[in-house]
């Protein structure tokens, strides 16, 4: 078992109504750590009796809930903000043990999920309204803000603390009650963060968790309750069309931020040193398990052999191992369905000409690891071009124009994230414009930012979580006309 994992104090069980509880059939299901294939501990497996109790505990809090005040919402905020980074280590170390991803990353992770309370804390003060005079001089305009109400959240395995702060805190500022369901992977982060919120003030009823192996029926439970109003999913573009579908039967509001497929895009006046470092941080980034992964890598022709050899040299230099061991830098992929989906996808590519500069196989041992990859040459027919790879695999393909690269970015159903490399500010503002995305890296691999919109446009989602907008997601307009 990973060292610097302590299950002491663990919470495994549900937690509904301020109660932690197991399944009333007592059932379990295991959480194993992906780069030793150990059972680190077995989580209470909720069904459709559990998630009744849950939406209708979420329901019942809503109208006290909903009516506190903007600083008691923001206080509690503060307070788990501060927890979160008070337990920095132990969150880190659950993390890598159920997820796989190397202690560094994962303390990134729990900084950025901090990071999302803190800026919440701070947006709930600020909900605001407006006012105005009718055009005819007899009417009051008053606009006000007021909590959706009960929400369900839906959350991925990549990154189990972030992708949860990231939705509960924007609920809890706008007033909403919510019931949660973390990943079947990963939901030993989940709980965790959970019970910090407890600890910092949340009262019962306002956060109900419920985790599942059988995810469609506790949220087809909550989406045909009558009671939630709300979803916001992170996840496929598939399991995201059939949530919007439940949704659109109940006329829930929605957000839904899903699949990517990143063109990162190197000019000829590109730095390619710059260039090289930001693609460390756009492919490498938790192992390439990221919606924001860079997929495909359009280099110009006249810079693609020296970018390819420079980034290769790099891939080539990171320790792969089990990410509880400092020093690591790259761990598992986090299950073997996704290792063999790595692997298929470059098999598939070198036979269509594609050449291996490193990597290129699974490593041997226990662990779902793949060596870090470059391919180069990649034909645009190639599966990994029109899939999500979700691993440590860089696909290069050259091209002559911007006006080409520019086509063979935006030829594609998603539109979550580009990446864009040039010393030209006129050619940056062109790419930003032009790009079929939500977000766009200028000269930077990360965009990722509290502060900041997250979220993309075709079929990568709908709605944005974070920045100033990130609560109006879980705020209705009310108008009031007042007769003067």
């Amino acid at each position: 078992m990973n060292s610097s994992f302590d299950p002491t104090g663990l919470h495994t069980e549900l937690f509904i109504d301020g109660v932690w509880r197991n399944a009333a059939s007592g059932a379990t299901f295991p959480v194993e750590n992906p780069a030793t294939h150990e059972i680190i501990a077995h989580v209470a497996d909720g069904g459709r009796e559990e998630a009744r109790a849950a939406i209708e505990a979420a329901g019942r809090a809503q109208a006290t809930w909903g009516k506190s005040t903007p600083r008691e919402r923001a206080d509690i905020l503060r307070r788990a903000f501060e927890l979160v980074v008070a337990n920095t280590d132990r969150l880190a170390a659950i993390m890598t043990a159920e997820m796989g991803k190397p202690l560094a990353e994962a303390r990134g992770e729990v900084a950025y999920g901090a990071d999302m309370l803190r800026w919440f804390s701070e947006e709930a003060v600020r909900i605001g309204g407006d006012s105005a005079t009718s055009v005819d001089g007899n009417t009051r305009i008053l606009i006000t803000k007021e909590p959706v109400g009960p929400s369900v959240l839906v959350t991925p395995w990549n990154f189990p603390l972030a992708m949860g702060a990231r939705k509960i805190a924007p609920a809890v500022a706008a007033g909403c009650t919510m019931v949660f369901k973390p990943a079947e992977l990963t939901p030993l982060t989940s709980l965790a963060l959970v019970a910090l919120f407890k600890e910092a003030g949340l009262p019962d009823g306002v956060l109900n968790v419920v985790t599942t192996s059988g995810a469609s029926s506790v949220v087809r439970t909550w989406t045909d309750s009558g009671i939630a109003r709300k979803i916001s999913f992170t996840g496929s573009t598939g399991v995201g069309k059939i949530l919007l579908k439940q949704a659109a039967e109940n006329v829930m509001r929605s957000s839904m931020e899903l699949g990517g497929n990143a063109p990162f895009i190197i000019l000829a006046d590109a730095d390619i040193e710059k260039a090289v470092d930001g693609a460390m941080k756009a492919k490498m980034r938790n192992m390439g398990e990221a919606c924001t992964a860079a997929n495909r890598f359009f280099v110009h022709r006249s810079v693609v052999e020296e970018f390819s050899e420079k980034f290769a040299k790099k891939i080539s230099e990171l320790r792969v191992g089990d990410g509880g061991v400092e020093g690591t830098e790259v761990g598992p992929l986090i299950e073997q369905k996704g290792l063999d989906k790595v692997e298929g996808l470059v098999r598939d590519a070198v036979s269509k000409g594609a050449r291996v500069l490193t990597g290129g196989s699974r490593r041997e041992g226990p662990g779902y690891f793949y060596t870090p990859t470059v391919l180069t040459d990649v034909s645009l027919d190639s599966e990994l071009m029109s899939t999500e790879i979700f691993g440590p695999v860089a696909a290069i393909s050259p091209f002559d124009s911007e006006d080409e690269v520019l086509r063979l970015a935006n030829d594609t159903e998603w539109g979550l994230v580009g990446y864009v490399f040039t010393e030209n500010m006129d050619k940056a503002l062109r790419f930003s414009a032009e790009l079929e995305v939500g977000m766009v890296g200028v000269n930077t691999g990360l965009v990722s930012n509290p502060a900041a919109p997250f979220g993309g446009v075709k079929q990568s989602g709908l709605g944005r979580e974070g920045g100033k907008i990130g609560i109006e997601e879980f705020l209705e307009t009310k108008y009031t006309a007042i007769s003067i």
